[in-house]
């Protein structure tokens, strides 16, 4: 008998409860696997405070690593009650990054679950925050919990960007959708895929022309247009995903997204994210753009190993 998948909650140091925590427990009860909550504690003031000798600094931060890890075990209570195998632990550490990344690779961690930590934009520009970090190099299937109206998702959509002529990508896609139709089976959740295009950002670059005006004026707008779509509902159909729950907006992928999570009340969006020297033609290249601004959780994909 194999053993059951594992999913990872990385919890805030702070010892707070989150919607992070629901969640985690709905998709690891509802799939059947074991989930490892970890908080990464590390106190500055501690780690540099002048008035206690180093036995005493040691002596508080195994009592307040001691505190934390009983918070946990309180906090997993009531879901080991529902049927979850749950473990806890505490890591005392300065970068938390790297941890995690060891964790995800040692114990074979199927999915990393953590709440979104909101962060001003000004604090972006000057520090890469962790979420961003986690976004660029989680190697598993990445669920950023925000705004969560669900503890297991009713309404799922993928996000696709299945028209392109560089082949480096070829099937991720696919890859965006299996993942996205194995959350919705786990969940029983309905799901809709989404592409939004934007022909004008194509235009120049697919077919010479200097500016926008000149590709809408001509025929190849429509046969770009087709293009696409043949493309899209080909990728749609053989995912399985039927014709009703397949949408082609034209627009800036950004807002068409966000558009349309809200006017439907989408639980979960499934992007897909890429390397950075590829980022921009493909649909994965707004998430990092969508992480603070989608108003919904967002389930992130990471592409196989590819080729650099």
């Amino acid at each position: 008998m194999s053993e059951p998948s594992r999913f990872m909650l990385v919890v805030s140091p702070l010892m707070k409860n989150s919607p992070a925590f629901d969640r985690a427990a709905a998709l690891a009860k509802a799939s059947g696997a074991a989930l490892h909550i970890v908080a990464f504690d590390y106190l500055e003031g501690l780690v540099t405070a002048g008035l206690v000798n180093e036995q005493a600094r040691e002596e508080i931060r195994l009592g307040y690593v001691e505190r934390h890890q009983q918070w946990l075990e309180e906090q997993a209570r009531p879901l080991r009650k529902i049927g979850v195998h749950v473990t806890t632990e505490v890591v005392w550490v300065n970068n938390p990054l790297q941890e995690i990344l060891i964790h995800l690779e040692e114990a074979k961690m199927a999915v990393l679950i953590k709440e979104l930590e909101h962060e001003s934009l000004l604090s972006r520009l000057m520090f890469t925050p962790l979420d961003i970090h986690l976004l660029r190099e989680c190697p598993v299937p990445l669920h950023f919990v925000s705004q969560m109206h669900h503890a297991l998702p009713r309404r799922i959509v993928a996000a696709v960007d299945p028209f392109h002529r560089d082949g480096q990508y070829e099937g991720f896609n696919d890859r965006i959708l299996r993942e996205a139709s194995k959350l919705a089976s786990t969940c029983n959740a309905q799901l809709d895929v989404v592409y939004a295009h934007d022909l004008s950002s194509i235009s120049a670059d697919e077919f010479g022309f200097s500016n926008g005006s000149a590709f809408f004026s001509s025929s190849k707008a429509k046969t770009l247009f087709d293009m696409q779509g043949e493309a899209f509902g080909e990728l749609a159909e053989r995912n399985g995903i039927p014709p009703q729950n397949q949408h082609m907006i034209m627009g800036d992928p950004a807002r068409v997204l966000c558009s349309f999570v809200d006017a439907y009340d989408i639980d979960v969006i499934v992007m897909g994210r890429v390397g950075h020297r590829a980022m921009e033609r493909l649909i994965g290249s707004t998430v990092e753009h969508l992480l603070y601004k989608m108003p919904c959780s967002i389930w992130v994909v990471s592409p196989e190993e590819l080729e650099g």
